[in-house]
């Protein structure tokens, strides 16, 4: 069953509004959907291995680095980079981490940390995804807390070495260039330094990733434990303009509404699933589209994927203006992956036993979800983000 068809998902035409080039890369990233991935990733999906030939089809796009201007980069707008997530999203989740931790993490760090040099020398590369990125900064202990990373960088000479342990790292175990975030044992202070491969493609001596097996969900994408002993990465490459916390918080407001936006495209493709699954289940001599219960489960799982849709494109205008502020965005994010993760679980009850054989697609975005609502910040804690906002009152001390 595909995901695409006569059941429209866009009950408030929204798309209408999108200007013809908006139009035309929602057409190709879908046409490349239908094509490429939903052939292939139920397979990939259930052997936890990412499908690797998508990438020169994925660089063809024309979608790597999303919002960023200039090295190569398509330099999108908030709405368009949304439609990126959202249709690769509605295909799949762990492709869309992928894109989302090469060219919003790591490309992004680099794009607002760096310096003009280090920009100019890492990103072509990554636009074309001939190099590929990831970005580390989780550890083992510090999750919902990472401003507490305990992963310490001292300066030797030309040099910077790094010791530490980082943790649900997207691609680490491949990546060409990982953005590695450490506290500056000389002031406290959280850096960024970029780390490359060797020119034998190997890692660099003292980054140690093992591949976290045992997945629930996004299990086309591995994720790394990384154990960093000693490794030296030169100063050219701690990112110029990083110099607290406070910045590598930039960077996450700027890529959290990129997970909102995932969320909708989960949630299309789960409701879009389930009502045609309506109209072609039938029991009782008639398709269960015609009893009272299911019209009713489609009715609100509509209602609240077009509520998603509304505010993720108020969200985009929002950006695109310079208005959008760190609370607003977890609101967004928050909200979304709440209806995400209750329209996904509908269309699999609606499904009934046909609904946790991944052959039906929807098993795979359920759990997917699942992991979208604690990555980039659990709905829990975007909620004191944004209660911190209403009441002037931090709940995290």
């Amino acid at each position: 069953m595909q995901q695409t068809g006569t059941v429209t998902s866009d009950y408030f035409r929204l798309d209408d509004e999108l200007s013809a080039e908006e139009t035309a890369l929602r057409d190709r990233i879908r046409a490349f959907v239908d094509a490429d991935i939903l052939p292939i990733i139920n397979d990939y999906w259930e052997r936890a291995e990412f499908p690797r030939q998508l990438r020169p089809g994925l660089a063809d796009l024309g979608i790597i680095g999303g919002t960023i201007e200039g090295n190569g980069c398509p330099g999108l707008s908030r709405r368009a980079m949304g439609i990126v997530s959202r249709e690769i999203a509605r295909g799949d989740g762990s492709v869309n981490t992928y894109i989302g931790v090469h060219s919003s993490l790591c490309m992004g760090a680099i794009d607002m940390l760096g310096s003009g040099e280090q920009r100019a020398r890492l990103l072509p590369a990554m636009a074309t995804l001939e190099r590929t990125g990831a970005f580390a900064l989780t550890e083992p202990e510090h999750g919902s807390d990472s401003v507490a990373l305990e992963t310490s960088a001292r300066r030797d000479g030309e040099d910077w070495v790094l010791t530490g342990h980082k943790r649900w790292i997207g691609n680490g175990d491949a990546a060409d260039v990982v953005v590695i975030f450490a506290r500056d044992e000389a002031d406290g202070n959280v850096k960024g330094f970029v780390m490359e491969k060797d020119d034998d493609g190997a890692h660099p001596a003292g980054y140690l990733p093992t591949v976290i097996t045992g997945k629930m969900g996004k299990r086309a994408i591995p994720q790394s434990d990384i154990v960093i002993e000693d490794l030296r990465i030169p100063e050219a490459n701690r990112l110029a303009n990083c110099h607290s916390f406070r910045d590598v918080s930039r960077v996450l407001t700027a890529t959290r509404g990129g997970a909102a936006w995932e969320a909708v495209g989960h949630a299309m493709a789960a409701y879009e699933i389930a009502a045609a699954y309506a109209g072609e289940r039938v029991q009782f001599g008639k398709p269960i589209a015609s009893f009272q219960l299911v019209q009713n489960k489609l009715a609100n799982m509509l209602a609240e994927l077009t509520a998603m849709q509304l505010m993720c494109t108020r969200m985009a205008e929002l950006a695109d203006t310079g208005r959008l502020t760190g609370p607003m965005a977890s609101m967004v994010k928050m909200s979304t992956a709440q209806k995400a993760k209750w329209i996904c679980s509908e269309a699999r009850d609606m499904l009934a036993g046909n609904g946790v054989l991944i052959e039906r697609h929807v098993a795979r975005h359920l759990t997917d979800m699942d992991i979208v609502s604690t990555y980039e910040g659990t709905d829990s804690i975007q909620s004191l983000l944004v209660g911190r906002d209403i009441t002037g009152i931090s709940a995290f001390k």
